[in-house]
């Protein structure tokens, strides 16, 4: 049988029944035969396929001419039907089952199982995440065989399109309304894409055991303050717990760090090194901007953070005279810059919390699925594509280098928070 309506029946429909002797017309199949095993398969599936409905009808009416008067339905025809195959929607004859007392139909549940439109939604995305236009959605479905083929339906550009925008909103809401309260959160990750004339804001979390999930997504014309905030309420109101110090690493955008420190009690801030070290560089011709940049990274990799703040100090000195913007520049922010030098981050979790790397890495992946996207219609669009790219992501993600080494940072998270002497909260 094929491989898609096999994996149906085995797995997602386990109560379907074999039959214990399948008849298969083997001079029905000489054609498909000549057109290739895949074809020939196609056939033999379609024909065991007739041979499971009419069990089903059998298990549910009784052997055909044997009078039962305690029979529960009653057989009541066929009538066309569909099944998914391949990537498209092949037609059957379907057999219709009544109750005995007429008051309603009954289902057959091996119809149903092959009924179903769900990996037909799931086929869709994945080739259309795969750079598949819905124009050459066909080239890239196995073949069937040619009677198959001419019967099949669910292939035309107007129905892939239809079946990838409902899967893709199913997958936006599923994103947006995922209960977050069983997450333990040690890191956060804020950053933003642009799409076309959107700016879409997007959240990953680094739970306490390594493991990197996309939390949520917001869209607008431009990063402001109060789209990130509502970002991140939601994430609130998901149930994740906000209360508890989180190290937050951000690429150093004012909007981001504003709505961190309104919606999280005990933000500990980490700015991208990376970022920063592209904004000082950027100020400084390229042949002092090289040695610059050595001297940054040298510094940022000290273990000693008091000894890197003061030779990133030393460093704005000496370029405030001659460059006073790239002086400027790396002062700004710098004691964030240091944050996970601060708590004690061990080397192989640092270079994962020193910079947005990992979330930006999710945004590649994001932009690379709609790469081939020509026209974007609307912000529900992107948000569909963008929500559809992080969940392709997901599936790619590892845990993070050093993941052992979290639990040690939550204990240094959680000693930020300056111990309240007993009797001293009473009197305040």
């Amino acid at each position: 049988m094929p491989k898609d309506t096999h994996h149906t029946t085995t797995t997602d429909h386990a109560q379907l029944q074999l039959p214990e002797q399948v008849s298969v017309a083997v001079a029905e199949l000489a054609g498909a035969a000549r057109e290739g095993l895949l074809a020939l398969a196609v056939g033999t599936g379609l024909q065991v396929l007739q041979a499971l409905l009419a069990e089903d009808v059998d298990r549910l009416v009784g052997p055909r001419g044997r009078h039962n008067p305690d029979r529960a339905a009653v057989r009541h025809g066929s009538e066309p039907g569909q099944v998914t195959l391949g990537g498209r929607r092949v037609r059957v004859r379907r057999p219709r089952v009544r109750s005995a007392d007429g008051t309603g139909e009954v289902a057959v549940p091996t119809y149903q199982a092959f009924a179903a439109t769900d990996l037909l939604d799931q086929l869709a995305v994945e080739r259309m995440l795969a750079k598949l236009s819905t124009r050459r959605y066909q080239v890239g479905l196995e073949p069937v065989g040619a009677d198959v083929e001419r019967a099949a339906a669910g292939t035309s550009k107007s129905a892939v399109s239809r079946r990838f925008v409902a899967r893709t909103e199913h997958a936006l809401a599923e994103l947006l309304a995922q209960d977050l309260s069983g997450l333990d959160l040690v890191a956060l990750m804020v950053d933003g894409i642009r799409v076309a004339d959107h700016c879409c804001v997007v959240a990953l979390g680094i739970t306490i055991d390594g493991t990197k999930v996309p939390l949520a997504l917001a869209e607008g014309a431009t990063e402001h303050a109060s789209m990130v905030t509502d970002l991140l309420v939601g994430l609130r109101e998901r149930g994740l717990d906000t209360t508890r110090p989180i190290l937050v690493v951000i690429d150093g955008a004012k909007a981001l760090r504003r709505a961190v420190t309104d919606v999280f009690d005990h933000p500990v801030i980490q700015r991208c090194q990376l970022h920063k070290l592209r904004n000082v560089t950027d100020r400084l011709p390229d042949a002092l901007a090289s040695t610059v940049a050595k001297r940054m990274r040298a510094a940022y990799r000290n273990p000693d953070p008091l000894v890197a703040q003061a030779d990133l100090e030393a460093l704005a000195r000496e370029l405030s005279r001659s460059y006073p913007g790239a002086a400027a520049s790396l002062r700004e922010g710098q004691a964030e810059t240091l944050t996970i030098g601060w708590l004690g981050v061990p080397p192989t979790l640092a270079r994962t919390l020193r910079s947005t790397n990992s979330i930006e890495s999710m945004i590649a992946i994001c932009r690379d699925h709609a790469v081939n996207v020509k026209r974007w219609k609307d912000g529900q669009m992107v948000l569909r594509w963008v929500a559809a790219g992080m969940g392709e992501a997901a599936k790619q993600f590892r845990r993070v280098n050093g993941y052992l080494q979290l639990p040690a940072l939550r204990i240094a998270l959680d000693q930020t928070i300056p111990a309240v002497t007993p009797g001293k909260e009473d009197a305040a």
